[in-house]
């Protein structure tokens, strides 16, 4: 059986495009030696090892910075908010309508 994960397709497209840019971090030895050691471990280079784990870090900071989590009381208004929404008052239907007329073609 083979599955595809989502780091599993960005691995793959990482190997399969060209790596011309560099990236360079000053760690203390023993940052070093602890890196090496889980590299060692995952049966990876360092270099490999590295790039791989920060690469699934940025993309997880970068998910968890656009989704947006809500408690149940906040859901709940949320919900509630757009459902029983206010008919538009006058200034926001002018406001519409400006709109609308100019950005018409």
């Amino acid at each position: 059986m083979n599955v595809v994960t989502a780091s599993s397709t960005v691995d793959a497209k990482a190997r399969a495009t060209s790596k011309a840019a560099r990236l360079e971090a000053r760690i203390t030895e023993d940052q070093k030696a602890l890196l090496e050691r889980a590299a060692m471990i995952a049966g990876r280079s360092l270099s490999d090892f590295v790039v791989s784990s920060a690469q699934e870090a940025a993309a997880r900071t970068i998910r968890d910075h656009e989704m947006m989590s809500l408690s149940s009381r906040d859901s709940k208004t949320f919900v509630a908010a757009v459902l029983d929404a206010a008919e538009p008052g006058a200034r926001l239907r002018k406001a519409a309508h400006r709109y609308k007329k100019a950005t018409a073609r």
